[in-house]
């Protein structure tokens, strides 16, 4: 898989202030639909969060993955994406969130594995400029010698391939234990520590904040593959704020498998 093809294409940056979790569900959509269409050059859009969430994957079951009582104690929304996969616990300042929107020719001829692999691949790269050895482990996540660090999921939509990453910065592992079922019978002091080990935050392994971490992944994908400040149209950002409201803020949609 040559690195050549990420020069085939004019990536965009999107990289926005704080939107709410449903708008960033419908934003995967739209500019993924946009980039499908040839109306946008394959894009990367780092995600800013208005809110605390928690985000589960199109094929879970909402009542198996999420415990309604402590995602109401702790106002946290609950949303799903329209990828498969794991849920996602976020916070502001606690994760970094990205997405690639690209043409499906990027990863053609690739099974989904090779494709998980090749585009984390800069990701990798801007972890080792922090000093973190971190490699993909099949099929969707990022670890390091400490423990994971990332998720992905991915899904081909059209003529594109969306493929959105969330990482760890920090963690509050008792409250998400209190969110997310994760196989627990009881929050105990034990549970806490396995779900700390599980994950290991980007803030313990580099020391620097949120945004430097962002700013070097940011500038190593532009080193490798070009990238071009740019931002959402107001057509595409229409069209996703009425996309949220009607389908990804519903309680139909978050709950279409029970």
């Amino acid at each position: 898989m040559s690195e050549a093809r990420w020069r085939e294409f004019d990536w965009r940056l999107i990289h926005a202030g704080p939107q709410p979790p449903a708008l960033h569900m419908a934003l995967d959509e739209v500019i993924t639909d946009e980039v499908a269409a040839g109306r946008r050059p394959p894009t990367l859009r780092v995600w800013e969060w208005a809110s605390p969430a928690v985000v589960i994957g199109r094929f879970q079951s909402l009542r198996n993955e999420v415990d309604p009582e402590g995602a109401a104690r702790h106002d946290i929304e609950v949303v799903r994406r329209v990828t498969g996969g794991g849920a996602m616990f976020i916070e502001p300042g606690n994760t970094i969130t990205y997405s690639l929107s690209a043409p499906e020719s990027l990863v053609a001829g690739m099974s989904f594995e090779q494709s998980y692999a090749f585009m984390d691949a800069w990701v990798l790269a801007a972890l080792r400029t922090l000093g973190i050895e971190a490699w993909y482990q099949p099929l969707n996540d990022i670890a390091s010698h400490a423990g994971k660090i990332a998720g992905a999921a991915q899904m081909r939509r059209g003529k594109a391939v969306l493929h959105h990453v969330t990482m760890a910065y920090d963690i509050d592992a008792a409250k998400m234990l209190e969110v997310l079922r994760i196989g627990r019978e009881k929050l105990s002091d034990k549970a806490i520590q396995s779900a700390n080990k599980r994950v290991d935050p980007l803030r313990s392994q580099t020391g620097l904040p949120r945004g430097e971490v962002i700013a070097r992944m940011i500038d190593t994908f532009r080193s490798a593959h070009g990238l071009a400040d740019d931002a959402a149209s107001a057509d595409e950002l229409a069209r996703a704020e009425a996309l949220a409201r009607t389908k990804f803020a519903t309680p139909a949609w978050t709950a279409i498998v029970p």
